[in-house]
């Protein structure tokens, strides 16, 4: 077992997580979701297993596991959410659906946004436009900040905006265009003190107090350190559990 990334993930949590991922797995197999049809079933069934395959990655990560391990991880996410996105599209009988409701909902907007970091610090750029391909397609090119500032450093043809979704990301993106380092030092810091209170309402907050066996796969701001990267934000001082240095370091290092 590594030595896990975050206090409240023991060994035992990497085993039950596995051995319960490999389970849901197999009865999967065998098994229908509770639905009214055939369509809404397999949309049912593809968020369950896109939603495994990213507690997986994170699960993975938390325990202190090489970050090489995690890029054939990410390579699943992304082509899960492709599949999402294809029976979202045939159930609701609507041509370019998003996956992820990133406008209305924090929760759903944070994990576009830690997917996007993922694929940033990982270097998969190829994974990064895939993943984008799907919400852009949906309408949301154009309509935030934070989304756009993560994209047009590495991808061709993005878009100035100056409004965002959630006032929760405020500091990370006041961090970008202050006009001073230890301006953005510092906002970027208020954002990571902030960010995991701002979740509260998130199916992921609070899963450490359900103990050893329960859902607890990791609590981390990697879009944070994926703005730290992109725009060279100084994050030395930034010493908060949720903050992935170990990421930004393998950003940096590769």
């Amino acid at each position: 077992m590594p030595i896990e990334r975050q206090p409240y993930f023991s060994a035992r949590h990497y085993e039950n997580f596995f051995k319960e991922h490999d389970e849901v797995i197999e009865f999967c197999k065998t098994n229908r979701f509770e639905s009214d049809s055939d369509e809404e079933e397999a949309s049912l069934r593809a968020r369950h297993m896109q939603s495994l395959a990213l507690d997986k990655l994170l699960a993975t990560y938390t325990a202190g596991e090489a970050i090489e391990l995690l890029v054939p991880l990410l390579e699943d996410v992304i082509e899960k959410y492709e599949v999402v996105q294809r029976a979202l599209e045939i159930y609701n009988e609507l041509e370019h659906i998003s996956p992820l409701a990133i406008d209305d909902w924090p929760d759903q907007y944070q994990e576009a946004v830690q997917v996007m970091g993922l694929c940033i610090l990982l270097h998969r750029h190829d994974l990064l436009a895939r993943f984008v391909k799907l919400l852009d397609q949906a309408g949301y090119a154009g309509d935030d900040t934070l989304y756009e500032d993560l994209l047009t450093k590495v991808l061709p043809g993005r878009h100035d905006i100056d409004q965002w979704y959630h006032d929760a990301y405020t500091p990370l993106v006041q961090a970008i265009y202050v006009e001073t380092a230890e301006a953005a030092s510092a906002r970027l810091d208020e954002f990571c003190q902030g960010w995991y209170a701002s979740f509260e309402h998130a199916p992921w907050h609070d899963t450490h107090l359900q103990g050893e066996c329960g859902n607890f796969v990791g609590y981390w701001a990697i879009e944070a350190a994926a703005i730290a990267f992109l725009y060279n934000i100084d994050d030395s001082k930034i010493d908060h559990m949720f903050y992935p240095k170990d990421l930004i370091e393998y950003a940096r290092n590769h």
